[in-house]
């Protein structure tokens, strides 16, 4: 069985970072809902952000998306974060919005558009310089929409280009952290479509780079702890961006579609030793809560993400390698099945309490009237998000 006191130490050393994008106007393509209290500004982002971690305990980190959270001062931001309890986490440069980038970025057949994608990107990487950001998360939209439209070996050519000029850029611990989608906006081809893509691409780059595992980002019926067990296996899983879906990259909070999904994916990262921190595995939540209010339900996916790993770590392992190794199909998935079927709450609950914050998160932030306080705050001025 697995040892109590070794559950709760991992569970309190757990690390989940959240996406700035998260606290600001979100929506659909038909559709942006304007939320009251939502940031203005990528100040007012961080102090969001501080607040999930003041409730979760293991969310010291917030992502910034540029231009998004773009400021003229990175290390004022930097020291404002600092203050409030909490750090800046990966980079994510945003090359897919601008009129330029309308038959993609890095891929463009035009060499002037590439420049201009290029230049953004190391762009990024001073900013992490000056935010002390490890990780930068690149994630394209490049693709094509019909046949013929461009070729698809230039196109990866032109991609591993600019790759290699960004991983060259690195220094010291910084890393490359790459992403794919199966579709959206590309729709015939997308330049990094799946992780064998980024995967061959981070083989070809060196060991600062890896793939980064969207959760919502493949077809249906995909078997993600696969990918995650072959990627960690090989030493080449940078990270994940958490969600959920029903259809496509529905950016749902983490566990609200498939829990169970969530912890098998969980279960491969204890197995194979991914939560320990020389493994690298950066776990960060990618949402846009577009009617639902921000704080709290990024509060609910970092407690979703936390359940589905208490129950991973309370897999029996040695019971399920001898099942394993004795062929016994029925037993293996029996000690898998049964720490799932564990209700894991009150050891959450415990926990927190050992962590010296409330054992409910949710119902402690509703009781603080912190909402009530933003709306009445943050009045005038563009809210901070995307579309809005």
């Amino acid at each position: 069985m697995a040892d109590s006191q070794a559950v709760r130490a991992a569970l309190r050393a757990q690390r989940i970072e959240t996406p700035s994008w998260a606290f600001g106007n979100s929506g659909t393509r038909f559709k942006v809902f304007a939320q009251q209290g939502v940031p203005r500004d990528a100040y007012e982002k961080v102090d969001d952000a501080a607040t999930v971690h003041q409730y979760t305990g293991v969310a010291p980190s917030v992502a910034l998306h540029i231009p998004w959270d773009k400021v003229d001062d990175y290390a004022a931001l930097a020291a404002h974060a600092r203050d409030r309890g909490i750090t800046l986490g990966a980079i994510n440069p945003n090359v897919f919005q601008e009129d330029d980038y309308r038959l993609g970025s890095v891929c463009n057949p035009d060499p002037a558009v590439r420049r201009r994608a290029l230049d953004h990107l190391l762009e990024c990487v001073d900013i992490m310089a000056a935010t002390g950001s490890r990780d930068l998360s690149l994630w394209f939209a490049d693709g094509t929409n019909y046949p013929g439209q461009d070729s698809i070996t230039a196109r990866q050519d032109r991609l591993s280009e600019a790759l290699h000029a960004v991983y060259e850029r690195l220094t010291g611990d910084q890393r490359m952290l790459l992403e794919y989608k199966l579709f959206e906006p590309a729709f015939y081809a997308t330049d990094l479509p799946d992780w064998g893509t980024s995967f061959a691409h981070c083989v070809d780059l060196g060991p600062r780079a890896r793939v980064l595992v969207d959760t919502g980002h493949h077809a249906p019926g995909t078997n993600i702890e696969f990918i995650v067990a072959f990627l960690l296996h090989r030493s080449r899983l940078g990270g994940f961006h958490f969600n959920s879906r029903f259809y496509a990259d529905d950016d749902l909070m983490a566990g609200a579609a498939d829990p169970f999904q969530l912890f098998r994916i969980m279960t491969e990262i204890v197995l194979g030793r991914g939560l320990d921190p020389a493994a690298g595995v950066a776990f960060m939540l990618d949402q846009c809560h577009n009617i639902e209010p921000k704080i709290p339900a990024l509060i609910r996916s970092v407690l979703n993400v936390q359940e589905a790993t208490a129950k991973a770590l309370l897999v029996d392992a040695e019971a399920l390698r001898k099942s394993q190794v004795d062929g016994d199909v029925l037993g293996a998935n029996e000690v898998v099945m049964d720490a799932y079927n564990t209700d894991v709450r009150p050891l959450l609950a415990q926990v927190r309490q050992d962590m010296g914050i409330d054992p409910d998160p949710i119902g402690a932030y509703r009781r603080s009237g912190h909402q009530d306080r933003i709306a009445a705050q943050r009045v005038g001025g563009n809210a901070a998000g995307w579309g809005a």
